[in-house]
């Protein structure tokens, strides 16, 4: 990963997110636990801000407040072709609302691939931009996230899902 990285720390309800970009994107947002491993994979790097940094603060900011439902950053999303299918078809997920791991399988025309789904989902590098915290389940209740399910489940309520997930 070369060329400079620029990152920021955030201190949000579900612990501190490292908000890591590169020119004019936004790359990754991390949880604190996953941040030492994806900081060691940069070459060169610099705690600074820049605006994207400073717009994906704010946006978050709004977010966890209950003022914002989508986000509007410039992202770059790196991964293979079906892991890119797989992270957009989490965004088309509304704020709200959760989707179970066949149900994304087979919005992808690919429903048998429920594990591979499932793992895409765990290699989505902007936790809560793309809301894989979204995705449940086929009994309802809440599986893996980066972030740990007490972050899982805080982001759902913040959103207003109900259900026996919770």
């Amino acid at each position: 990963m070369e060329g400079i990285w620029y990152y920021q720390p955030f201190d949000s309800p579900v612990g501190r997110l490292y908000l890591l970009a590169k020119e004019e994107h936004l790359h990754a947002i991390a949880f604190e636990s996953n941040w030492p491993r994806i900081r060691a994979a940069l070459t060169l790097r610099q705690e600074q801000d820049t605006p994207v940094l400073q717009m994906t603060r704010e946006q978050l900011k709004e977010y966890f407040a209950g003022d914002r439902h989508t986000f509007e950053l410039p992202l770059q999303l790196q991964g293979t072709p079906f892991q890119q299918q797989t992270w957009q078809a989490l965004m088309a997920i509304p704020y709200g609302e959760t989707r179970t791991y066949s149900e994304q399988a087979k919005a992808l025309g690919k429903p048998l691939a429920v594990r591979a789904v499932g793992h895409a989902n765990s290699l989505n590098p902007l936790s809560i931009i793309v809301p894989c915290h979204r995705v449940v389940a086929k009994s309802g209740y809440l599986t893996g996230y980066a972030g740990g399910l007490h972050a899982k489940r805080f982001l759902l309520e913040l959103e207003g899902v109900q259900g026996p997930l919770l």
